[in-house]
């Protein structure tokens, strides 16, 4: 069981996104709708991993990424992407993201993909 931080601006994803968590037995811990509140919500919870939306108002992904490694070397960071997002999937695992979710969120991808990040 992980402890986990979703940062995404559509509450509808966080919404899923919760639902695969919890009936794994994972906990969400904090969910941010921007970059800049998944990077505050980073450091007030320190989950043991952080679902990133790429595309967010405020602060894209990307740099939250960025600004999270940077104070977090160790911090463990999926990213969520839409079909057509892989120049800036490519970005985040350069900027330190360990994977990414394509969306719309396949159950068993998502939990294998989390699976493998934090084992």
């Amino acid at each position: 069981m992980a402890r986990i931080l979703i940062v995404d601006d559509a509450k509808f994803m966080r919404m899923i996104l919760t639902n695969i968590l919890k009936k794994a037995d994972h906990e969400v811990v904090g969910e941010g709708e921007n970059g800049k509140e998944g990077v505050r919500l980073y450091a007030e919870v320190q989950p043991d991993l952080v679902t990133m939306d790429i595309t967010m108002p405020e602060m894209g992904g990307v740099d939250a990424v960025k600004e999270i490694k940077q104070q977090y070397p160790d911090a463990k960071i999926i990213m969520c992407s839409a079909m057509g997002q892989q120049k800036m999937v490519v970005e985040a695992i350069e900027a330190g993201a360990k994977d990414f979710i394509v969306k719309p969120f396949d159950e068993s991808r998502v939990l294998d993909t989390i699976n493998r990040v934090i084992a």
